[in-house]
């Protein structure tokens, strides 16, 4: 996009991280949007919650972004745009084997009162944990995850479960490193969790997802409202009720999805190309 039409040509805008996320975020949006993005210092984002458990994260995957915005603002209080990024991973909503990897960035002009939310899902993700009972099965788990590429997690066992309040240590960034905390902590509870780390310095794959989440917030930030110009009318809701190929009844199948705007409440159902889904998507004909 060239210069003279970024919107926030050379402004100022704080990113609250300490885990290098500006690394993917902040080109993006000086590229796009004109924003000189950034890091706040001295804020500590894992009071909002950690990936490995010490810290549990209160509310919702929005609620911990909004939180480390309001941080920002409290630290900048000059700043106009403030910016957030929340990861969280779990098993995916329709295929449990898979795991499913959720990013947002979140963008807020406090001047224009304009919230802007980019979004990604992928089971594109090395999400995952084992507990073990030697070094070789530990250095297997830590193969598979792309380590030392991936940063390493060891932390206690407690009942054959994960328990960062035995123990935890963090930062495990060579083979000799895993070794010795897997060995520590065997040593003191019997067995060992290994899973990735999945703080953003540490881990790639999270890298990219973040980016492919800042590229939505642009998409998002050109895409302007019909009726009033805001920047963000965009699929908020998808509806499902595609009709059965074979009965003609309400299917779980997506039927349209809702564009709507934040600042004018404008929106518009946009119908999917599909006319009907398939059978097995049907409650009445694939009970």
């Amino acid at each position: 996009m060239p210069a003279t039409v970024r919107p926030y040509h050379n402004v100022s805008a704080v990113l609250a991280t300490m885990h290098g996320k500006e690394q993917v975020i902040a080109p993006l949006l000086e590229r796009a949007l004109g924003l000189r993005v950034t890091v706040t210092r001295g804020i500590d984002t894992d009071r909002f919650g950690t990936f490995s458990r010490d810290v549990e994260r209160a509310g919702s995957q929005l609620d911990a972004a909004r939180a480390k915005i309001a941080a920002a603002f409290a630290q900048a209080p000059k700043a106009t745009i403030a910016l957030a990024s929340e990861g969280s991973f779990g098993p995916h909503p329709y295929i449990p084997i898979l795991p499913l990897a959720r990013e947002i960035v979140v963008l807020c002009d406090r001047a224009a009162g304009l919230e802007l939310i980019g979004h990604h899902a992928s089971p594109t993700t090395n999400f995952s944990h084992a507990v073990v009972s030697d070094v070789g099965a530990a250095r297997a788990f830590a193969d598979r995850a792309g380590f030392p590429a991936h940063g390493m997690i060891v932390m206690g066992v407690a009942d054959g479960e994960p328990a960062p309040g035995r123990v935890l240590i963090k930062d495990i960034l060579t083979p000799e490193d895993l070794a010795n905390a897997v060995k520590n902590v065997i040593e003191m509870c019997g067995a060992a969790s290994v899973e990735t780390d999945m703080r953003a310095y540490r881990n790639p794959t999270r890298m990219r997802a973040i980016k492919a989440a800042t590229l939505d917030l642009v998409r998002r930030f050109r895409s302007k409202c019909p009726v009033c110009a805001a920047p963000g009318f965009a699929v908020t809701e998808r509806l499902s009720g595609l009709p059965c190929s074979w009965c003609g009844g309400p299917t779980l199948a997506i039927r349209a999805d809702v564009l709507s705007c934040g600042a004018c409440d404008h929106r518009i159902e946009r119908l999917v190309a599909a006319t009907t889904a398939d059978p097995g998507q049907c409650p009445d004909c694939n009970p």
